[in-house]
C-alpha cells in the first residue's frame, strides 16, 4: 500500500541557466565543455545541415545540367559564407521555421531559401536546394561531418594530453621502484614509470583505433537507389556526382568517406566502430583511474592542494582523489550511452525506422560525458606527487619478493626442489633480509651467483621496468 498522500510541489516555470539544466554537462561541468558544444549540440548539427545543403547546392551548378548553369564567384562566395558565419541567430531562425513545419530538414532548406531573396541568381535556382535528397542524406552526412570534428577536435586531443602526460610520468619515475600487487598480495617489484608505460601503449593502440575509423556518408535518396535523381536526368551518372561530393575535401565536398550501398539510412556501422572504439579506451582510464586511486590510497602518491581546498567536511586532514572518482564515474556512464548507440544504431526495421533519429541526438551525451572524464582525470595526474618514503618502506617490508629470483637462480643450477624449500620458508610467513640471507649461503650454487643474490634488494629486484618505462 502507498504511504500518505504528500501534496505536490508547486511547479513554476525556471528559466534554462547552468543551475536549472537537467543534465550536469550543461549544468554543473557547462564550462568544462565549451570545445564540444558548438560540434555536438543542435547548434551544431544544424550548421552541418546548411553545410551539406549548400555543398550539394554548389555541386549542382557544376554537374553541367542546362537547367541549372554554374554559379558566379560572387554567388558561391555568398553560400560558403552562410557556412562559415552560421550562428546563434540563425539556428534560432530555423527553430522559428521548424515550429511552422514541424520538420526539422524542412525548416534548413526554407531557411537556406529564405537567404536567396534579393538575389536573383540565387532566387531562379532555388529549387535545386535540397534537389533529389531526402532528408536523411543531409542527416547522415551532418552527423558525420559533426563526429569527425569531435573526434578530431576533442576526443582525441583530450586522450593525447592524457598519454602525454602519463609519457612524462612514465620517463620521470621510470627508475622508481614500486611494489607490485598481484590478486592484492605483495608481487616482483616493478617500477612507477614502467606502470605508467603500460598505460601510455594501451591507450596509443586504442587512440589509434578511433582515429582509423572511416566516417562515411551517403547522399543516395529515399531507399538507397537514387529513384528521385534519375527520374530528373536518367542518363546522368548520379553514383560518381554523389561521391564526389561527399570524398571532395571541404568546403566545397564534405571530406568524407563515400558509402556506396544503404538502405535510406546510413548503415551506421562505422558509427558503432567508433563507439565501440572510444569505449575501449574509456574502459583503459576506468582501470588508469582506479589504480591510481589505490596508489594514493597506499600513500605512493601525494596530491597538491590549491588554496582554499577542502577535502572533507567533518575531517580535515582528508585529501579525497576526486578526480580519480569523477572521471571513474563519467567514463562510465559515457560507455553506457556509447554501447547503446553501437548496439542500436546499426539496427533499422526494413528500410527505415525513427528510432535512430532521438538516440543520434544523444551523440554529444556519450562525448561529453568522456570529454569532462579525460578533464579530471589530467586534472588529477597534474595534482599527483611521488611518495619515494612510502615506497621504499613498502618495499623494505617485503623481502619475501625475492624468493622468486632466489628458487630461479637454484633451478638454474640443478638444485632439487627449489620452489618448495623456498615455499617452506617464506610462504604465510614475515620474512627478513636475514633469513633469506641465511638461506642463500647455505646454497650449493657458485659463490658469484650468492654474492649477486645477497646484493640484491627488493628495490633493486625490477628486471628490465626501468629501461622499457625509459623507451616508451
Amino acid at each position: 500500500m502507498r504511504g500518505a498522500y504528500t501534496p505536490r510541489l508547486q511547479l513554476r516555470a525556471m528559466s534554462l541557466s547552468t543551475i536549472t539544466a537537467l543534465s550536469p554537462l550543461d549544468g554543473r561541468y557547462a564550462t568544462k565543455l565549451a570545445a564540444l558544444r558548438p560540434i555536438m549540440s543542435e547548434h551544431g548539427y544544424m550548421h552541418r545541415r546548411v553545410q551539406v545543403e549548400v555543398a550539394w547546392f554548389i555541386a549542382l551548378s557544376d554537374a553541367g545540367f542546362a537547367e541549372f548553369k554554374p554559379l558566379t564567384t560572387g554567388a558561391r562566395a555568398y553560400l560558403l559564407g552562410l557556412i562559415k558565419n552560421f550562428s546563434e541567430a540563425d539556428a534560432a531562425a530555423i527553430k522559428e521555421i521548424e515550429k511552422t513545419t514541424n520538420h526539422d530538414v524542412k525548416a534548413v532548406e526554407y531557411w537556406i531559401k529564405s537567404k536567396f531573396e534579393a538575389r536573383p541568381e540565387l532566387e531562379k535556382a532555388s529549387e535545386f536546394v535540397h534537389f533529389a535528397c531526402t532528408s536523411e542524406d543531409i542527416n547522415n552526412t551532418s552527423h558525420a561531418l559533426q563526429l569527425r570534428s569531435g573526434r578530431d577536435q576533442v576526443v582525441l586531443p583530450g586522450l593525447d594530453r592524457i598519454v602525454l602526460k602519463l609519457r612524462e610520468m612514465a620517463h620521470a619515475f621510470a627508475d622508481v621502484p614500486m611494489l607490485s600487487r598481484t590478486h592484492g598480495q605483495t608481487a616482483s617489484p616493478t617500477t612507477v614509470g614502467k606502470e605508467m608505460a603500460n598505460v601510455v601503449m594501451r591507450l596509443q593502440t586504442a587512440c589509434d583505433r578511433i582515429a582509423g575509423v572511416k566516417i562515411m556518408g551517403k547522399m543516395n535518396g529515399a531507399v538507397g537507389n537514387y529513384n528521385a535523381h534519375l527520374s530528373a536526368w536518367p542518363d546522368f551518372d548520379w553514383e560518381a556526382f554523389s561521391k564526389k561530393v561527399i570524398e571532395t575535401p571541404e568546403p566545397l565536398g564534405l571530406g568524407l568517406t563515400f558509402q556506396p550501398y544503404s538502405i535510406q539510412i546510413e548503415p551506421h556501422d562505422y558509427m558503432a566502430e567508433l563507439f565501440d572504439a572510444v569505449a575501449r579506451a574509456n574502459t583503459i582510464l576506468i582501470d588508469l583511474s582506479r589504480d591510481i586511486w589505490g596508489y594514493v590510497s597506499l600513500g605512493y602518491f601525494k596530491q597538491r592542494l590549491k588554496a582554499g581546498e577542502i577535502g572533507s567536511s567533518t575531517m580535515p586532514h582528508k585529501v579525497n582523489p576526486i578526480d580519480f572518482e569523477n572521471a571513474e564515474g563519467n567514463l562510465g556512464l559515457a560507455n553506457a550511452v556509447l554501447k547503446h548507440l553501437s548496439e542500436k544504431l546499426p539496427v533499422s526495421r526494413w528500410q527505415r525506422d525513427l528510432t535512430d533519429s532521438t538516440v543520434l541526438r544523444n551523440m554529444g551525451v556519450a562525448l561529453g560525458y568522456a570529454t569532462l572524464a579525460y578533464a579530471s582525470l589530467l586534472t588529477g595526474l597534474n595534482k599527483l606527487e611521488i611518495n619515494e618514503e612510502a615506497l621504499a618502506e613498502d618495499l623494505d617490508a617485503s623481502w619475501e619478493v625475492l624468493a622468486e629470483p632466489i628458487q630461479t637462480v637454484m633451478r638454474r643450477f640443478g638444485v632439487q626442489g627449489a620452489y618448495e624449500k623456498l615455499k617452506e620458508v617464506t610462504r604465510g610467513k614475515t620474512v627478513t633480509a636475514e633469513a633469506l640471507h641465511g638461506l642463500i649461503t647455505s646454497l650449493e650454487i657458485p659463490q658469484a651467483e650468492k654474492d649477486r643474490l645477497l646484493a640484491m634488494t627488493p628495490g633493486s629486484y625490477v628486471g628490465k621496468a626501468a629501461e622499457l618505462a625509459r623507451r616508451v
